[in-house]
């Protein structure tokens, strides 16, 4: 770090941008300071044009500038955000902020940006950086730990960085490990700020208008700096606390099974004789049709605590020498409750009798009443506390005036802690009446025909609790050299070691309290259960027992059951002492993964003329050689460990042609790879038993691997601005893709030990055909797009217009690959079980939009600055899904927000934003051709007040 701004840049870019990227990114020469930033300046032999000297940027148009001139100095592709100020940062949410750069997406949790995907790939495809290091952050979403490569966003508090750096094509000195971009977070450099103690403060209140709560949002910054300039010291914080509600409805998907009897125009028609099926035309319509199963509506409700710190020391000596060590701690607490009013259809289908359903044209039955019916409340109650701790060091020297060493290292640890995860459940399972409508997919009506909101018609069924913990490390040390051979000539050569672990494990406390199961019954007071009774399921209740919910705006039509009853959780879990039952290993979430990564590269910066034009080529390679380790519980009692290595050599380019000072015609292809999924990696299998499905995992997996190519036109034809297409095309080689197959639980020899308590497998391990899924490395893929970019202030407008200024971007995509799926049954068996035949099916990239696009129009002028911003993502398949529903998936999404801040003076500032104000619904589908409902929710609109101090 430390590297004097000198050369083609500073004399073209003159002082005033140079000074204002140094200040936006942190320090002088960041962009050669840090792996995040690292560019080649164009040759020293193009023309040296200075900004109009009459031109003084502040505020948010100095963030974009300095954004563009890190684009520009970049020898890759790279797309830049940067903070006006520290604690400053143009969004709410680190991921909010990165959907503004044109090639990324995102995925929600809660209303909050959580994982990104660059350019159709997901974010198990993207490396992600912290001040150099790779690094890992983890929480849980949908009730679920992320177990995998994905780095969560949403874990840290966007105050505490100071820019946000992609790069879309690859260096040989870019760590190795994504197919689609290397994100970078950056946080302030203390030589940035002025001299002496200065320091901010700052405080905004955030209130959501459906959970109708306020929560604070506080930040703060001192910095100092000695009068020579060699040593600065700062230290950061930021913590916000704040409630948002999901309310919609959810089906966990649709599903085909045969019903008991079908009653259409008042005739009956029995399905069953016994145990076996009974053929006819009314049945075998319901059974073969697809339903819900378990509709219901609901309110997740989700209460988060950020805290975080930063801190650097920072020494420059001389122009020789630099030093920084920097440290950050983050916590990510979260309360989450969900509280739904639901018929459990799954499994219990066969003592279910349906009167008057109707089908549409796609094989739905979209509406039906349905008698002896298995009706359930549920109240889940999940904390997660997600840790993330780094420490690094940074040293640059120059050894001579053309040779220099940059030493790296640090480590971190991201830990996820589930301390309880835990449902209540309520049930009615004779209840008569209920009907639905599916009509209107997004909102259905749902109608229960006895009373949910009297205690005397439930009983305590089920418990559950599954708490589990996930840990992810990373040490890295690296070298790297720069001889300056000519003024044309600058060779690179590095060395790396990068230690990374992960291990998961699970527990489990769950049970029914009238198992059929013998040995398993919970034991309280004198209730004596009957495998044959399905009206003595388990505890009788009382009101003293259970909450009355209120779901509230949840987009439910007329007719909808809106208030109903579920288990007071304190009062539930001490009288069925829950939390003493002994916790038993779920031996699932029992995995961990070792990887040592070592290599080294070469890489040529090189600059020269010719063809009437500069011309800038760095190309290089780079060699990783990765050790691996995957342990897992194979037939779940024996713990297994799989070694193996493999060596990727990872040849890239990127040539560069300056025909004007303003133009830039970029040309890049690399090979790159990406390691396979963490939990693709196990040995053993994981078992599903609540949708009859076992996994298989395989330690011996090839990487995801690819060679990108890239084109690129970039015209910087006024301050500020920039006018930009680029086209990609992506050949992924190699695609690890899941076989699936049908059979037995007894086929897969896996103990019925693992069927966990209170699924309905564990009730009957053979109800069912499961669903037996294992990965291999499969055929490759391919993934084309094109990208546009518009950034300009309005000069040209009149009056005060002139002080508007519009950011766009749009991002056109395509891709094929062929997954394995199981599709729809086309008949019923004997023992009323349904087939899902395996097949291939060619689709996009799982998360891949073919469409996102980002528009904000801005105006900057004097105390006033304001901004509103639109985000659109298409629809895209998310997944594959289950139960004969061939992927799943989200329509298109659009968000819009806004900000307002006035200057009261040079110290104080005061502001106020908004967020989601469409308070669009999120729509969550199962298969692709159908789009059967999954999820419609929404969150609401957040307004935040706040205000800022300068000490």
């Amino acid at each position: 770090m430390g590297h004097r701004t000198t050369g083609f840049y500073a004399k073209r870019l003159g002082l005033i941008a140079g000074t204002a990227l140094a200040s936006a990114v942190g320090m002088p020469a960041m962009a050669q300071s840090a792996p995040a930033d690292q560019a080649s300046p164009p040759p020293a032999t193009a023309p040296a044009e200075a900004e109009p000297s009459a031109i003084v940027v502040t505020g948010f148009r100095q963030s974009l500038q300095a954004a563009l001139n890190l684009k520009k100095a970049s020898a890759s592709a790279v797309d830049a955000i940067v903070s006006e100020d520290i604690a400053k940062f143009p969004d709410q949410n680190l991921a909010e902020s990165l959907q503004r750069i044109s090639g990324v997406a995102i995925t929600r949790d809660g209303g909050e940006g959580r994982e990104i995907t660059v350019r159709g790939l997901g974010s198990q495809f993207t490396v992600t950086r912290l001040n150099g290091l790779p690094a890992q952050a983890t929480s849980s979403a949908n009730d679920s730990a992320n177990r995998d490569r994905s780095f969560d966003f949403n874990v840290f508090a966007s105050e505490l960085f100071k820019s946000l750096v992609v790069h879309k094509t690859a260096e040989a000195n870019l760590d190795e490990g994504s197919l689609g971009a290397v994100v970078d977070l950056n946080t302030g450099h203390p030589l940035g700020a002025k001299t002496g103690l200065t320091g901010l403060v700052s405080a905004s209140g955030s209130w959501n208008t459906l959970s109708g709560n306020v929560g604070p949002r506080l930040a703060g910054l001192l910095n100092w700096k000695n009068d020579d300039g060699t040593l600065g010291i700062n230290a950061s914080v930021a913590y916000s606390q704040g409630i948002t509600e999901e309310l919609g409805n959810n089906t966990g998907r649709w599903a085909q099974a045969p019903f008991n009897s079908v009653t259409t125009g008042g005739v009956t028609t029995p399905c069953f004789s016994g145990s076996s099926y009974v053929h006819s035309s009314a049945c075998d319509q319901a059974s073969l049709s697809f339903h819900p199963r378990f509709p219901r509506y609901g309110i997740i409700t989700h209460d988060r605590q950020r805290l975080g710190l930063t801190g650097a020391i920072e020494w420059q000596p001389d122009d020789a020498t630099h030093l920084e060590i920097d440290g950050l701690f983050s916590r990510f607490h979260e309360d989450r409750t969900e509280e739904w009013a639901e018929v459990l259809f799954r499994s219990n289908e066969k003592g279910i009798d349906v009167v008057n359903p109707t089908y549409d044209s796609k094989g739905n039955m979209v509406s039906g009443t349905f008698n002896n019916a298995y009706q359930r409340d549920e109240h889940y109650h999940q904390i997660q506390n997600s840790t993330f701790y780094q420490i690094n060091a940074h040293l640059t020297h120059d050894l001579t005036d053309r040779l220099k060493v940059d030493i790296l290292t640090g480590a971190s640890k991201s830990v996820l802690a589930i301390p309880m995860a835990t449902s209540i459940m309520l049930d009615d399972r004779t209840a008569q009446g209920y009907s639905y409508n599916y009509a209107n997919m997004k909102s259905p009506v749902l109608s229960f025909g006895t009373s949910v909101t009297d205690p005397a018609n439930f009983q305590l069924a089920e418990i559950r609790d599954t708490p589990s913990d996930t840990n992810n490390t990373f040490r890295t040390f690296k070298t790297d050299f720069e001889w300056k051979t000519t003024d044309s000539l600058t060779l690179k050569l590095g060395g790396f070691y990068r230690e990374f672990g992960f291990n998961t494990w699970g527990g489990t406390r769950s049970t029914l309290v009238c198992p059929s199961t013998p040995g398993k019954d919970l034991v309280l007071g004198t209730i004596t259960c009957s495998s044959n009774s399905v009206t003595n399921n388990g505890f009788p209740i009382n009101s003293s027992m259970v909450d009355t919910v209120n779901l509230g705006n949840a987009g439910q039509p007329a007719g909808t059951t809106s208030t109903f009853i579920v288990a007071n959780l304190p009062a539930t879990t001490a009288y069925t002492n829950l939390y003493n039952r002994t916790l038993l290993p779920d031996s699932s979430n029992i995995r961990s993964v070792r990887e040592a990564d070592s290599g080294f590269y070469l890489q040529g910066d090189w600059k020269t003329h010719g063809l009437g034009m500069d011309i800038t080529l760095n190309g290089g390679v780079r060699y990783a050689h990765t050790a691996q380790s995957s342990t897992g519980l194979q037939n779940g009692t024996t713990n297994v460990t799989v070694h193996r290595g493999y060596d990727d050599w990872l040849p890239s380019a990127n040539l560069n042609f300056f025909p004007r000072h303003d133009i830039i015609l970029r040309l890049a292809v690399a090979k790159v790879m990406t390691r396979p999924s963490l939990g693709n990696l196990t040995p053993g299998g994981s078992v599903d038993s609540f949708n009859y499905g076992v996994s298989y995992g395989n330690p011996q997996l090839d990487p995801y691997r690819a060679v990108n190519y890239d084109a690129a036109v970039e015209w910087y034809f006024a301050p500020q601005s920039l006018l930009s297409v680029a086209f990609f095309h992506k050949d992924v080689s190699s695609f690890p893709t899941a076989t699936v197959t049908q059979g037995t639980f007894a086929s897969t020899g896996l103990p019925i030990s693992l069927l966990a308590n209170g699924s309905p497998a564990a009730q009957n391990p053979e109800g069912r055909v499961w669903t037996i899924t294992s990965i291999g490395n499969g055929a490759g893929a391919k993934l084309n797009g094109v990208e546009l970019g518009l950034q300009t202030p309005l000069r040209f407008l009149p009056g005060p217009l002139k002080n508007l200024g519009v950011i766009a971007n749009a991002t056109f995509t395509n891709s094929n690959a062929t997954y394995n799926v199981s599709g729809p049954g086309t008949s019923v068996n004997a023992n009323g079980t349904i087939t899902l035949p395996a097949s291939t099916v060619t689709s996009t990239f799982f998360g891949l939009s073919k469409t996102t696009w980002n528009a904000t129009l801005y105006y900057d002028k004097g105390p006033f600055e304001g901004r509103v911003s639109y985000s659109y993502r298409g629809p895209y398949n998310d997944q594959n899904s289950g139960t004969g529903n061939i992927f799943e998936g989200y329509g298109a999404y659009a968000s819009l927000d806004a900000a307002l801040r006035y200057s009261i003076n040079k110290r104080m500032e005061i502001s106020v934003d908004a967020t989601n104000l469409l308070d669009r619904y999120i729509n969550h589908w199962t298969d692709a051709a159908t789009q059967r409902a999954y999820e419609y929710q929404h969150t609401g609109r957040s307004i935040i007040f706040g205000a800022r101090y300068k000490l």
